[in-house]
């Protein structure tokens, strides 16, 4: 049976005090289902929001947040005094979540096809519709989008909410089970004046179509790739529940694949939003911002205000070459940050190379780690997640670059994203091989060219001479050996997925 429980109750009432707009928009049974095959906001959201403890895990534990209760690990490796550097979070007052992300809430249908869908609108379009005419089997079901961040973020021990829509159908109520099982809330973004036909297609759950060719190539559709306006554009504003939600995280992660979902002015509301109550904002604009630079005057806007407004900065080095014209990740890092009004770090990935991190002051660099990898779907978000780890633990840059780059190659590891994402176990077996991908050539041609850098940092797997004038070698074994004992007991403990 459907109850509130008084910590909701009392959440409920001090809203409707505060703003006069609480009001259930759907009709729902006491098993959470609406009667109606679609309906605007999915009803179980109200448990999404507060989840209780899952019956299949023990890693979680209620944890309230002013009004907004999400499942949350019950204890975080604690690293704040791993810092060296005192730039970081000085925006980050008391609060209750670690990190928020916002839309981009999808389920990915994950097949195996003879070869990728064509290249032209029209043929994608009916290749599309063909798929979605029969329902694939539940088997090839997986949370998607912002849905791998998240995952990942919990699995480090943060404390994690999703922002978005999911329908009141089948997938829905599979995405809503999934972020449960993960300790992870969700926050429902529609508002009262948010007006459309209950039963439109625009309400449902957004699917992501993930297709695999023989040669172990993806592409990807969704109904948002054939839409001139977002999948949700009839989403005009924020509501106070999204608002308190902003305002109680560390870090509001956005990136560009949210553009297919919401209408820029909203992600620009957001941010503002955020900056006003000093929330962080990572933005990693992903293979959207080249389309979004080329866009519509409005999306223009909005992605050169995130650009320009965001904290941190996360993009591969062709996406910061395509942004800046500039080849080298160093330079097109620096140029970012220049750019930049609030940008704190700017982190450019290389791929099987590794990572730099860009400062005002400094650079950090860490190569990867050698793994046999089987799918790089979800490496990018997972990589993210233990940046946010890092940021918010004022750790130090390098370190963070490791993590980071463990995380990444640990959900390469794996099979597709979701659920398949990196486990805190599989990282730290990965740290502990110490088995780094060095190219010393690559670095130094890296290194070679005149870089504004007052330091640079890197990551080595063995140190003979340490330091010189301008480059600083840091031993993967002194990372590794300082992070370990922050990190295992999470593991052992059972607060976290082994």
């Amino acid at each position: 049976s459907l109850s509130l429980s008084l910590s909701l109750f009392c959440a409920l009432a001090t809203s409707w005090m505060h703003h006069h707009t609480i009001n259930l928009k759907s009709p729902f049974t006491c098993n959470g289902l609406s009667p109606y095959p679609i309906f605007l906001q999915n009803p179980r959201l109200v448990h999404a929001i507060f989840p209780t403890i899952s019956h299949k895990k023990t890693h979680s534990s209620i944890y309230n947040c002013k009004g907004i209760e999400v499942s949350v690990a019950k204890h975080r490796p604690n690293l704040a005094n791993c810092s060296t550097d005192n730039e970081r979070l000085t925006n980050v007052g008391v609060k209750d979540v670690d990190v928020a992300t916002l839309g981009n809430l999808c389920v990915d249908i994950v097949l195996n096809v003879p070869k990728l869908p064509p290249a032209s609108f029209e043929e994608r379009k009916a290749y599309m519709e063909l798929l979605s005419k029969s329902p694939p089997d539940k088997q090839y079901w997986e949370a998607g989008g912002n849905c791998n961040m998240a995952i990942a973020a919990a699995r480090l021990g943060l404390r994690c909410i999703t922002i978005g829509h999911v329908g009141n159908e089948i997938f829905g109520r599979f995405l809503l089970d999934v972020l449960h099982d993960e300790g992870i809330g969700m926050v429902g973004m529609s508002k009262d004046n948010d007006v459309v036909n209950g039963f439109s297609a625009t309400y449902e759950t957004l699917l992501c179509w993930v297709l695999v060719d023989p040669l172990q190539r993806h592409g990807f559709c969704s109904r948002a790739d054939f839409s001139k306006e977002p999948a949700f554009s009839w989403m005009s504003k924020l509501s106070n529940e999204v608002k308190m939600a902003i305002k109680n995280s560390k870090v509001l992660f956005c990136n560009g694949y949210g553009f297919d979902e919401l209408s820029p002015g909203l992600i620009v509301s957001a941010l503002e939003y955020a900056v006003e109550v000093g929330t962080s904002v990572f933005f990693d604009p992903g293979p959207r911002g080249k389309s979004l630079s080329v866009g519509t005057p409005e999306e223009q806007r909005a992605l050169g205000k995130l650009l320009r407004m965001s904290d941190v900065l996360l993009l591969t080095s062709e996406e910061a070459e395509s942004l800046t014209g500039i080849g080298n990740p160093i330079l097109a890092g620096q140029e970012l940050l220049k750019e930049g009004a609030r940008t704190k770090w700017v982190i450019v990935k290389m791929g099987p190379k590794g990572s730099v991190l860009i400062t005002a002051s400094s650079v950090s660099c860490a190569p990867t780690f050698k793994v046999n990898v089987v799918d790089t779907v979800g490496c990018g978000d997972s990589f993210v997640a233990a940046i946010a780890f890092g940021f918010i633990h004022n750790m130090p840059m390098v370190y963070t670059l490791t993590i980071a780059n463990a995380v990444g190659a640990a959900t390469a590891m794996g099979c597709g994203a979701g659920r398949n994402v990196a486990t805190l176990k599989r990282v730290i077996e990965l740290m502990k091989a110490a088995n780094l991908n060095e190219d010393e050539e690559f670095w130094k041609e890296l290194l070679d060219e005149k870089l504004d850098a007052r330091e640079i940092t890197f990551l080595s797997k063995m140190v003979i001479n340490g330091s010189n004038n301008w480059l600083n070698r840091v031993a993967l074994q002194k990372v590794v050996s300082e992070m370990l004992p922050k990190l295992e007991p999470a593991w052992v403990k059972g607060v976290v997925p082994s």
